[in-house]
């Protein structure tokens, strides 16, 4: 077992960049050292560039300046407004397919963002489908019909995406369980896994992923590719993917070697 500061590190970074990323409490139980340990590992490796520090662990440097260069302005989270408009017919085909998966007498959560919020637009007006959301816009769409069971995850409201946040938010998923979970995505790299520019909002989405027990990744290709700071979970723990018709063919690739299932819009 390697105890020496500096051949840890040097593992950790070898790691990270052959990876693409790396998790602090595994890292803790392979050296047998603390995560205080490993987190003041991370931090020296940051700052000599070798990468970006994420909540639970760090994503490789390289990889997320590789997504730069295929994206403006990945690390920044753009305003709900420029989401909307982004891709717009796509969203709304992927949120029409997404919808049609939904049956009667089935739970399920619909995470924030602009993907979602179609998916809301199309479910069926029933009784029997009880829908959970920390999105203040979903859930004015959800108001209109008048027969679905809608459940509100409180929390602190973040104007700049208006969605709830916070340990209230997550609180409220603790002893839940549901039939599905639709998970909107700000990256998805087949390396670094499924990530989103704000922490709080991989910690919620974390929790729903647990809560779920099929989870379904909704995107268009544009997310394909991209890596933002703050990692969800690896592509592996999804189930389902709803996408555009033109999906890349690593991604194909991975539906089949992960075990995931593609749904083209």
């Amino acid at each position: 077992m390697i105890r020496d500061t500096s051949e840890r590190r040097l593992w950790i970074s070898t790691q990270v960049r052959e990876r693409g990323s790396v998790q602090v409490a595994p890292l803790a139980e392979r050296f047998g050292v603390s995560m205080q340990t490993i987190r003041k590992d991370l931090r020296f490796l940051e700052q000599r560039g070798v990468m970006e520090r994420s909540y639970g662990g760090a994503i490789s440097a390289d990889a997320v300046n590789a997504s730069m260069e295929n994206a403006v302005n990945v690390t920044a989270e753009p305003a709900v407004e420029v989401k909307r408009s982004s891709h717009a017919d796509e969203k709304m085909r992927i949120g029409k397919r997404a919808a049609a998966m939904v049956s009667p007498g089935e739970s399920i959560v619909l995470d924030s963002g602009t993907t979602t919020l179609q998916i809301a637009r199309f479910l069926p007006d029933d009784e029997d489908i009880t829908v959970l959301t920390n999105d203040l816009d979903i859930l004015s769409v959800l108001a209109t019909k008048e027969r679905l069971n809608i459940v509100m995850l409180g929390g602190m409201l973040r104007r700049k995406n208006r969605a709830f946040y916070g340990a209230q938010t997550v609180a409220a998923l603790e002893d839940l369980r549901v039939d599905k979970l639709f998970l909107g995505v700000d990256g998805f790299d087949i390396e670094c896994g499924i990530t989103t520019h704000y922490e709080p909002e991989a910690i919620l989405n974390r929790k729903m992923v647990e809560a779920a027990r099929d989870v379904i990744a909704v995107t268009d290709v544009s997310k394909f590719g991209r890596v933002c700071l703050h990692r969800i979970v690896s592509v592996e723990n999804i189930h389902h993917l709803v996408t555009e018709a033109k999906v890349p063919d690593d991604i194909r690739a991975a539906s089949a070697r992960l075990g995931f299932r593609i749904h083209e819009a």
